[in-house]
């Protein structure tokens, strides 16, 4: 292996980059994450440390249902398609991954079972009622993307359920204005019901220390940060 001269290796090293979500044929932004991480890969490669870098295929969350939906297929169909072609694209640009893998993976869902575990056996979730926006037509309460409107805070007219893409924010989806579904354009109903959730208000010195703290941090991501904490975390669904 070539090595720079006059570097001396590290040990070991974890390169971790983004999971892309697979709702779709990725495009270069999709991949732009994986290309900067390849960089540093190679890069403490050639000073000698072992590295590992790995990465996957995000295949949960509602993206990936909403898609589904409108190409009427299930899924597991849309996702094992789209995985296929990622990792095809992956090979084909030569990104060096040690592993790439998916959350459909066996050892991926046992892991974030015995986490999910874990938390709630340390009372970090708890379940309450809730309103959530309903569609009367698809006949399904509506979450996060399943739901778009006015964003109430910037005007931004596209804003989804859970955050607005143009100021940043978490949005309740109770309050988008003009709301309506993403598959049939209904405009949706209220209804109550319940919900479990994650108590993120209890890690907030945590964060807090952690955030001041670190050096390491862009100015723009501790900013920003900071920012989310100073306005008060919220409990996530």
């Amino acid at each position: 292996m070539l090595r720079f001269r006059g570097c001396v290796g590290l040990g070991k090293v974890l390169v971790a980059a983004a999971w892309p979500y697979i709702n779709y044929v990725p495009h270069l932004g999709t991949l732009l994450p994986l290309l900067s991480a390849d960089v540093v890969a190679r890069y403490y490669r050639l000073k000698g440390d072992d590295v590992v870098f790995v990465s996957g295929s995000d295949e949960h969350g509602t993206p990936i249902e909403v898609e589904a939906i409108r190409r009427g297929i299930h899924p597991k169909e849309l996702a094992d398609r789209n995985h296929k072609i990622v990792s095809d694209l992956l090979e084909r640009y030569g990104i060096s991954l040690d592993n790439y893998t998916r959350t459909e993976s066996p050892l991926h869902k046992e892991f974030v079972r015995k986490h999910h575990l874990k938390i709630y056996k340390n009372g970090y979730i708890f379940t309450k009622e809730t309103e959530l926006p309903y569609c009367p037509k698809c006949k399904r309460f509506l979450p996060d993307r399943f739901v778009e409107g006015t964003c109430p805070y910037c005007g931004y007219g596209e804003a989804r359920g859970d955050q607005c893409d143009r100021c940043g924010r978490l949005l309740d989806p109770t309050k988008l204005v003009n709301p309506h579904c993403t598959i049939c354009r209904t405009k949706p109903v209220i209804r109550r019901v319940k919900h479990w959730y994650f108590d993120m208000p209890k890690f907030t010195d945590q964060l807090l220390d952690y955030i001041k703290s670190n050096k390491q941090l862009p100015d723009n991501a501790r900013n920003f940060s900071l920012k989310l904490l100073q306005e008060g975390l919220k409990p996530r669904p």
